[in-house]
């Protein structure tokens, strides 16, 4: 190949057809897989550019391969650690963000179709991202049960059947205590829900890792979810003790903070 035929000189233009709304407006607090994420989402598409013919029939899929363009991914690198390893993996080898094209693929569940509006479950996009493609999802030709998983290989291999494989990596049980299920409960009320991504999190062990942000304290840790710290504890083997929530935000700052925070330390105590 000779030096004008490079691959990495030719410019290929992407159109977005669509924009994604979801709950998630910082990286931290979009799940890692979609499957992992229960909350509804919208696709908006672009008007104008005849998407209204382009969907039809996409309402007799239960599921939609959306390709979206990761537009808050910063540069790549060539090797990452992903949540389920303990060393850094090529990042062709994974599924991380930070990539040559942050292009992104994820199934989504199809809830309703409204127009130029989809309204979608199992979302792990933030909110804005920009949607390039939606292709269906055709269980006979896009699952694999028994496809290997390389570094994440089951030790128990791939189960037959069509069924769903195990997954690869040991889950902790997570025990959310009395006093930290009573603030928890508060905040729910007040439209903050952290308990599903906080079990999530741990779920995946007490060590500190790149994709958490876990804080080791002498036999206490605390891991941040979005602005608020949840202080936990390793019980025994395989058991993780949620003991207490406080606010993220420094004392000194709490005058200017959102109410929530102020009234969650008025309530509760720093």
């Amino acid at each position: 190949m000779s030096d004008d035929d490079r691959p990495d000189e030719e410019l290929l233009t992407v159109r977005p057809i669509g924009v994604l709304r979801t709950p998630y407006r910082e990286l931290a607090e979009a799940p890692r897989q979609p499957r992992l994420a229960k909350v509804r989402a919208r696709i908006e598409l672009v008007p104008g550019l005849g998407l209204e013919d382009a969907i039809a029939d996409l309402e007799g899929w239960d599921y939609v391969w959306v390709l979206t363009w990761m537009h808050r991914a910063r540069g790549w690198r060539p090797k990452v650690q992903p949540p389920r390893s303990e060393r850094k993996r090529g990042v062709l080898a994974t599924r991380a963000p930070h990539r040559p094209n942050p292009i992104g693929l994820s199934a989504m569940r199809i809830v309703s179709i409204a127009g130029l509006v989809i309204e979608v479950e199992e979302c792990d996009a933030i909110d804005g991202t920009p949607v390039i493609d939606l292709k269906p999802y055709v269980p006979w030709a896009d699952a694999i049960p028994d496809a290997r998983t390389g570094w994440l290989e089951p030790p128990e291999g791939a189960r037959p059947g069509g069924e769903r494989p195990a997954d690869p990596r040991p889950t902790w049980s997570v025990v959310i205590e009395e006093r930290a299920r009573e603030q928890l409960a508060w905040l729910r009320e007040r439209g903050i829900d952290l308990e599903e991504r906080l079990v999530y999190a741990l779920s995946l062990g007490p060590q500190p890792h790149a994709y958490r942000r876990i804080t080791v304290m002498g036999d206490e840790s605390r891991i941040a979810v979005k602005e608020w710290f949840a202080f936990f504890r390793a019980r025994g083997e395989g058991t993780i003790g949620v003991e207490r929530i406080t606010s993220g935000v420094r004392p000194r700052e709490l005058e200017g903070a959102a109410p929530v925070h102020r009234e969650f330390v008025e309530r509760f105590g720093a």
